[in-house]
């Protein structure tokens, strides 16, 4: 598996990170199969610069017939210096493996501050691609954490999974999202949810946790008039 992490490459007008995310799959598709997007959330605070609540992503990469990883951080760093839009700080890191130094970082990003020197030492230790592409560079701290919370399996909202279409909305049988891979959790008691219908949403956005796909659920009011009466609601978790 191949980790790419990316943070701060947008500002409030432009389109999104995940968008970018999307735009970075469908440009190495050739060489790399995308198996997730996943949105992370950061630590939310007035002292730290960011667009809007502090998300950074990671996409989830399974190289195709021996492709090597050095000609992919070119289409990625390619790909971001096209995107780029003034105001914003993007930050682009790539690793195949990832220790549990750089998952603890992740995961310290959540919690407190952290500065750009203290990613840029860790990553160079540890071997993994970590650069900056533009403004103050700020997203490297971002887009390594977004690796380490990807590697560790227990974070973030997935926002694509592998070469489906991004298509299911409102009421979906459970057995349509088995069929993306997708777990069915009851929220209140974490037991698996087997048979029935779910009101997934404007769009499914599961989550990742214990190396699993998962939307959690939980009853649904009976009030719902869409057709088929949904039987559990999507509960959207960062």
């Amino acid at each position: 598996m191949i980790y790419v992490g990316i943070d701060d490459t947008d500002t409030a007008d432009t389109p999104g990170t995940n968008q970018l995310a999307r735009a970075l799959v469908r440009r190495v598709a050739g060489c790399y199969r995308s198996v997730l997007i996943i949105r992370h959330q950061l630590l939310d605070d007035p002292r730290v610069p960011y667009t809007s609540h502090n998300g950074s992503a990671s996409i989830l990469l399974e190289p195709r017939n021996g492709c090597r990883i050095e000609p992919l951080i070119d289409e990625l760093r390619a790909g971001m210096r096209e995107w780029f839009v003034p105001g914003s700080d993007p930050g682009l890191c790539v690793a195949a493996t990832v220790p549990p130094a750089v998952i603890e970082f992740g995961r310290r990003c959540q919690r407190e501050l952290v500065t750009q020197q203290e990613a840029r030492d860790l990553a160079a230790r540890h071997g993994a691609h970590l650069e900056g592409l533009g403004g103050s560079e700020g997203g490297v701290i971002g887009a390594l954490a977004a690796v380490g919370l990807a590697a560790g399996a227990n974070d973030g909202r997935v926002v694509h999974i592998g070469d489906w279409p991004d298509d299911l909305a409102g009421p979906q049988p459970i057995a349509a999202l088995h069929g993306r891979g997708v777990q069915v959790w009851r929220l209140d008691t974490m037991q698996t949810v087997a048979r029935g219908v779910v009101d997934v949403g404007k769009h499914l956005r599961p989550n990742f946790r214990q190396q699993r796909i998962v939307l959690f659920v939980q009853p649904a009011n009976g009030d719902c008039p869409l057709f088929p009466t949904p039987d559990w609601q999507a509960v959207r978790l960062t």
